[in-house]
């Protein structure tokens, strides 16, 4: 088994912390450990350091040697630009293949929270045993808890696929991220799981789906597969980046493909989207304040998020409010509005605040 971990977002939602050197999957978002490091060390009770690989990119490569000494130098995998995660998980498939052909490869975010690990290398296990044996595309989904809008949906149908103590269905639509009334809708219908963004199949069938789904994706891997180890590697990956189109997995793939099953993930799961997520996890004072360990002074204050390290934040009549600091910023946002971080940090883009991106 071969784990490819995708690493080269710039999580810009968990602006100002989250940078383009430092971004989200490289900073310690909740409890020890860098979301990377703690994504790594969870597979490691299931595969050896050489069998995974980070693909990510060139501005945050010395971050993740850093962050990673366990790896071989040649598992970091960097990208010439983002174009969405087809291509990131298609040029990771190509350079998987040098290592072994026909094997099976697993693909999962570097910035998602996880817990129960024991349950969570089981889970990838199974999978791997189906991939193994059928020619499937494996997705895990994650039984929902309450009607998240954040999320995407996955719909399964009646048709099983035993393995072990576990049960895979085939996947009957995939949804976008729906709104409060479609989302209730899903957990009432009981046959829709959230998309965890975690996949498993064996590399020629991803290969082929790209050729069937995406043929100029793939007509690009190819040229990528023949310049691998001559001169024109490096040149050849990096033409090939600048003619096909951004397009993610799920949109290319995974939504038209007839051989698609999921598999019910049983752990822990939050993608940890954005600092409202945070707030979420983190434990609350009798006022619902979340303040990340520091120590702050709340009077007649609900359902705020405070992280401002090094100093203490008075504060007074403070309603659900993002109160979160670095050396050079300070982030003021509705809890409500947490997505629009994102939209603030290319408002700074625009106004050419290089120093703080």
């Amino acid at each position: 088994m071969l784990v490819l971990i995708m690493a080269g977002g710039a999580g810009t939602r968990f602006w100002p912390k989250s940078r383009e050197r430092r971004p989200k999957q490289l900073l310690p978002i909740i409890g020890e450990g860098t979301m990377l490091q703690n994504t790594v060390q969870r597979l490691l009770p299931m595969v050896p350091a050489e069998n995974i690989f980070v693909i990510s990119n060139q501005v945050q490569y010395d971050g993740i040697v850093q962050q990673l000494p366990m790896l071989p130098l040649e598992n970091i995998i960097t990208e010439p630009r983002p174009k969405n995660t087809a291509a990131c998980i298609g040029l990771g498939a190509v350079l998987l293949q040098q290592r072994a052909s026909d094997e099976v490869m697993v693909v999962l975010p570097a910035d998602h929270l996880i817990g129960d690990d024991e349950i969570f290398c089981e889970t990838l296990l199974n999978a791997g045993k189906i991939a193994a044996e059928k020619e499937v595309l494996i997705t895990i989904g994650i039984q929902p808890t309450y009607p998240a809008t954040g999320y995407g949906y996955i719909q399964y149908g009646h048709d099983k696929i035993p393995v072990g103590p576990a049960t895979a269905y085939r996947v009957k639509t995939f949804a976008e991220k729906p709104n409060l009334e479609t989302a209730k809708s899903f957990l009432d219908s009981g046959d829709f799981l959230w998309n965890s963004g975690i996949f498993v199949w064996r590399l020629p069938v991803i290969m082929a789906q790209l050729e069937e789904h995406l043929p100029h994706h793939y007509d690009g891997l190819r040229e990528i597969s023949r310049a691998l180890g001559t001169p024109e590697q490096s040149g050849t990956i990096d033409r090939v980046y600048q003619q096909i189109k951004s397009i993610s997995i799920d949109y290319g793939v995974m939504e038209k493909a007839k051989n698609v099953v999921v598999l019910r993930g049983q752990f822990r799961w939050n993608d940890l989207g954005s600092w409202d997520e945070v707030y979420k996890l983190l434990p609350k004072d009798q006022e619902y304040n979340a303040t990340n360990g520091h120590q702050h002074v709340l009077l007649d204050s609900n359902g705020c998020l405070v992280d401002v390290p090094g100093k203490t934040v008075a504060a007074v009549g403070l309603r659900d409010l993002m109160v979160v600091e670095t050396e050079d910023a300070l982030l003021l946002c509705p809890r409500s509005r947490a997505q629009e971080v994102k939209d603030l940090v290319e408002l700074i883009k625009r106004r050419k605040l290089q120093h703080l991106l």
